[in-house]
């Protein structure tokens, strides 16, 4: 079992650049990719970015990419995602994911087993 737990959200303003984290515990070395998702009012759940926990590979959703940052701090069992220059579409609940098996796209959420309850960002303009 993997345990899940997102912070850093809450009410931000437009065009600042807050950092999500989620905090992971449990059986951490079945851990093969981590991914970060967000869920606007009213729509489906979409991907954002995904990183291996285990080599250097890196996926993103979006593009530009340097809108959302997605990185690891392996030591501390912590993912993170900067968003950049908020904008109000930005808000969204924030969800992390844990993905233990080999899948084709980690860009889908069905290749994650794990998930945390997420965080609101809601974006004031």
């Amino acid at each position: 079992q993997v345990q899940l737990a997102e912070s850093g959200g809450g009410l931000v303003q437009t065009g600042d650049s807050p950092r999500l984290s989620c905090a992971v515990s449990g059986d951490i070395s079945s851990v093969r990719v981590m991914g970060w998702f967000q869920q606007a009012p009213g729509k489906e759940r979409e991907s954002v970015a995904a990183i291996s926990w285990i080599d250097d590979k890196i996926w993103y959703r979006f593009s530009p990419q340097d809108r959302f940052i997605i990185y690891k701090d392996i030591p501390r069992n912590t993912l993170y995602l900067r968003i950049n220059i908020l904008r109000p579409e930005d808000t969204a609940t924030y969800f992390c994911a844990a993905s233990t098996y080999s899948s084709e796209s980690y860009l889908d959420d069905s290749a994650y087993d794990y998930w945390g309850q997420g965080t609101q960002v809601t974006v004031s303009s």
